[in-house]
């Protein structure tokens, strides 16, 4: 048990000096501030389903991996709260369509705010089958799929902490529809997949809550 809770906390407060491996992609610095207010995203928001065959830049991604767990403090807090800073949450990226970044699936780190690949190639076929053959996710640029360790924030809550877990998936959702509305983009948030074939097509340990695909709307 206090193993778990070290864990999660220098995890939590990520690593003094901790670099950038060979294998990773450092990702350009997130902007801070956009013309668009935190009402008028709120407004216009919507559920988007239908994408342009259209790139997106390494920027826009860039800028929705720091919304969703972006770091935001010196001590490791994030742009989403978390029950106890037990930050459970996992958030990895299906490439399909990103100028100037190889196809493929990777693996955010918000300590470095920089993606590592973990698997070649593109793979929205493989993830649009496992989530009951929705198109969306075939023809989006990218998906994100979110993961939960729950051990992080069941090791100091309990059962409970499973509630907190879904709580936190559901905050990060909202901060990816609202930074994709500044960023004159679409996306939707996907809960019907099969956990397992979601975990067997990209080799993912941790348990799948959310798929998430973004893209220029129709």
């Amino acid at each position: 048990m206090i193993a778990k809770l070290l864990l999660s906390f220098f995890i939590g407060i990520g690593c003094a000096g901790e670099k950038l491996s060979a294998e990773a992609v450092e990702l350009p610095e997130p902007k801070y501030e956009s013309e668009t207010s935190v009402e008028e995203a709120l407004k216009s928001r919507r559920s988007i389903r239908s994408y342009k065959d259209e790139p997106l830049t390494l920027a826009e991604l860039s800028q929705l991996l720091w919304a969703a767990q972006g770091i935001t403090a010196d001590w490791g807090g994030r742009t989403a709260p978390s029950a106890g800073a037990t930050y459970p949450l996992e958030v990895y990226v299906v490439v399909g369509d990103v100028k100037n970044l190889e196809d493929g699936l990777y693996h955010y780190n918000p300590k470095i705010h920089a993606i590592t690949k973990k698997k070649h190639g593109d793979l929205r076929n493989e993830l649009a089958n496992a989530a009951l053959g929705q198109d969306m996710l075939r023809k989006a640029p990218i998906s994100f799929i979110v993961t939960a360790i729950y051990e992080w924030t069941t090791g100091r809550y309990g059962e409970r902490g499973i509630r907190y877990v879904h709580m936190e998936v559901g905050h990060v959702g909202q901060n990816i529809y609202l930074q994709a509305e500044t960023l004159g983009l679409g996306t939707v948030v996907v809960g019907a997949f099969y956990d397992d074939r979601v975990k067997d097509a990209f080799g993912i340990a941790e348990e799948p809550l959310y798929i998430i695909p973004v893209g220029k709307p129709r």
